[in-house]
């Protein structure tokens, strides 16, 4: 059976649920994966009860469209990070509240707990998200971390994370954390350290998106089969390297579109991620979840990089051989 394709309505916040719904469908999407933000899904008005959940269900249906995956990036990046005057738009203003830290993280971590039940009664099985991180600043600048304190930073991950890794068991969810810069984890040995820290618990995976991998240097199928078991969610985005001498992987503090820039993210099968050997890999590991168009190419027309995303990722969305058709003759 093909993996379902959705796309990820984070960037579509400008548009009402309705109206993307729409175009989703036309475009030939199964699905979404649904932002946790307004206008799409707003955590503070679920709460209130009445017929906001079944409202957003019958819309979906109306449009034949699931949503198997629901998206707190925004909301789970201040439950890590030191919280500073960038975050406060990352969440709302129920949350920020009066600004004070460990207010706004308590809060977002009772938000996200509240969130993972609205979640699956929407169908949604998996939650994709952040940790947010301590430890970035140090990792990318100077003087660099020492081992002291990353083990503080992951001893408190663990006291943060293993009591809501509990409620999302308890729920019947999974999270699928998104190898990422700015997060704990961002590549194969983090992520090991990661899992490590919460003696491996199995409601607590990965969400991969291949063009995360890309400008760091590192491979994406390795990265696979590693955490063949871990892979719970799947993004499709791509990365162009224009490297020229004078623009470097740290893009010079320039922001996403920027022509001098070093990377930038393109529309899936316009960077340089082989996406041949990515499918083959979730075949490898019988991945049968979401893969998520995160549309994100400040080149193009999103319109139109959607149903080229789509197209694009159908294309390639071959089923693994259901039995072993290479016997030696």
């Amino acid at each position: 059976m093909a993996r379902p394709i959705t796309l990820f309505s984070n960037q579509w916040l400008d548009l009402p649920l309705d109206l993307l719904a729409s175009k989703v469908n036309e475009w030939g999407y199964g699905g979404l994966e649904l932002s946790a933000r307004n206008p799409h899904f707003n955590i503070q008005e679920a709460e209130e009860g009445g017929e906001y959940l079944d409202a957003i269900i019958a819309l979906l249906a109306e449009y034949e469209l699931s949503i198997p995956v629901v998206s707190f990036h925004q909301l789970s990046q201040v439950i890590g990070d030191p919280i500073d005057s960038r975050h406060q738009s990352l969440v709302s203003e129920r949350i920020w509240g009066e600004g004070k830290p460990q207010h706004i993280r308590q809060r977002a971590i009772q938000e996200l707990l509240v969130g993972f039940r609205f979640a699956k009664e929407l169908g949604a099985s998996t939650i994709s998200g952040f940790t947010g991180s301590p430890m970035w600043s140090a990792i990318t600048g100077y003087p660099g971390p020492t081992e002291t304190q990353w083990v503080n930073a992951l001893n408190e991950f663990a006291a943060t994370w293993n009591p809501i890794l509990d409620h999302a068991k308890e729920i019947g969810v999974c999270y699928a954390f998104e190898i990422h810069p700015g997060q704990l984890a961002f590549d194969y040995y983090s992520a090991e350290r990661l899992l490590d820290a919460i003696h491996g618990r199995p409601e607590f995976g990965f969400t991969i998106d291949p063009s995360h991998f890309l400008w760091q240097g590192l491979d994406p199928v390795a990265f696979i089969h590693r955490f063949a078991d871990r892979i719970y969610h799947v993004h499709l985005k791509d990365t162009a390297i224009t490297l020229n001498g004078r623009s470097g992987l740290l893009n010079s503090g320039l922001p996403s579109g920027d022509p001098h820039r070093g990377w930038q993210f393109r529309c899936p099968g316009r960077g340089g991620v082989d996406w041949e050997a990515f499918i083959r890999a979730l075949n490898d590991i019988q991945y049968s979840g979401a893969m998520s168009v995160e549309f994100h190419d400040r080149g193009m027309d999103r319109e139109f990089g959607a149903r080229e995303a789509f197209q694009f990722a159908h294309r390639l969305n071959f089923p693994a051989p259901t039995t072993n058709v290479n016997k030696n003759s």
